[in-house]
């Protein structure tokens, strides 16, 4: 008992399966077949070649086609207020651009000064967000409880190397001092 398998061994015979009708190709389609050196893989990558050409030259038309009826439209937006250059001297310095034009009309924005904060307004900004982003990558070192908790754990699991699990009570004074290092921090972000 056990000593056969629970399975038969295979003699190493094959199983095939016969149609019952025979498969016939045409001769054509045989020698077609023989003679073509394209295999499936690089038919394959011949169509993808010839669908990834199309659909450039597709999004390069269209690109034209936006391009060219945004610079038409800036164009009729633009022509009858931009200044002619004999009326350069009377022309203001910087003229609005077609955003602020079209913003004003809205009522959107009163005026290009008072909506942009200026150049110096935007670095003093910039830097202190800087600062306190600095400020809060600071590790701070934990305080006298914390530490003297976890200098405890060590000395625990290297004096008891052999049986960790003996040091559960200076594990749970270590959890119980973090713990309270959480509390703090919550209080002091929610603050």
């Amino acid at each position: 008992m056990g000593a056969n398998g629970s399975k038969e061994a295979s003699n190493g015979s094959t199983h095939v399966f016969s149609a019952d009708a025979p498969v016939r190709f045409s001769n054509e389609l045989v020698e077609q077949l023989q003679q073509s050196p394209e295999s499936d893989t690089t038919r394959a990558r011949a169509t993808e070649l010839k669908l990834q050409s199309r659909l450039a030259a597709e999004l390069e038309k269209l690109q034209a086609d936006a391009s060219s009826a945004l610079t038409s439209a800036l164009n009729s937006a633009d022509g009858p207020s931009s200044p002619s250059p004999s009326s350069d001297s009377t022309a203001s310095p910087a003229s609005p651009s077609l955003v602020e034009k079209a913003g004003s009309a809205l009522g959107l924005v009163s005026s290009a000064d008072e909506s942009r904060p200026t150049r110096d307004a935007v670095a003093a900004e910039l830097a202190a967000l800087r600062r306190s982003l600095e400020a809060r990558k600071e590790a701070r070192e934990p305080d006298g409880g914390v530490r003297a908790a976890r200098d405890d754990v060590v000395a625990c699991l290297r004096a008891k190397d052999r049986r960790p699990l003996d040091c559960w009570r200076e594990v749970e004074a270590f959890k119980r001092e973090v713990g309270r290092l959480e509390k703090e921090f919550v209080e002091r972000v929610v603050r």
